[in-house]
């Protein structure tokens, strides 16, 4: 029952836990996958910080006085599932790779969101502890949306070619945006 803040956010606590865990094991296949030796480095990093996310976050539980357990993120169910068939796909290995950073930022931007809402309500709580394991683990989602981005800019687009061959434009250059969310306010 959500009946007060604090069993919600103990509620949201269980569903992060349930999607950090879930993510400890689709990371490793993500790795696998790719075959950019940086992308690859960067999901193996994300994997290492991933395992750090799970462990903040039982100390948020135990702060609590919770089991971080008991919860499916269906969310997150969802996502990787999406990222399964990417990883069933065959083709050009650059535009896998492209596809796997999609999945993957995917992925992140949803972690930002709740960890960005849990925070919150930890904020409301005068839950300061709990705030500082949140920020510290949304920062390094941040962070790894922005290497991920960083990636498919500066190596996996070039190699992957950009235009089709036989489009009419092919060997027309097209501007690329390179917005990140390095410039947007995170939230501190």
């Amino acid at each position: 029952m959500l009946d007060t803040l604090k069993a919600l956010l103990q509620d949201q606590i269980k569903d992060l836990y349930n999607a950090e865990n879930q993510l400890v094991k689709a990371l490793p296949k993500m790795a696998k996958k790719a075959s950019s030796p940086g992308l690859r480095s960067a999901f193996e990093g994300h994997l290492r910080e991933t395992k750090g996310h799970v462990d903040r976050l039982a100390e948020a539980a135990s702060i609590l006085e919770m089991k971080p357990t008991g919860k499916t993120c269906k969310a997150m169910q969802g996502l990787i599932e999406e990222g399964k068939e990417v990883l069933e796909e065959s083709g050009e290995d650059a535009v896998i790779d492209v596809a796997l950073i999609a999945a993957a930022q995917r992925v992140e931007h949803y972690e930002i969101a709740a960890y960005t809402s849990a925070r919150f309500i930890a904020e409301q709580l005068g839950e300061t502890s709990i705030v500082k394991l949140l920020q510290a683990t949304l920062d390094e989602e941040y962070s790894a949306d922005e290497k991920l981005g960083e990636i498919c800019t500066s190596e996996i687009l070039p190699a992957a070619g950009g235009a089709d061959e036989d489009e009419p434009d092919a060997a027309t250059p097209r501007k690329r945006s390179t917005r990140t969310l390095a410039g947007s306010s995170r939230g501190r």
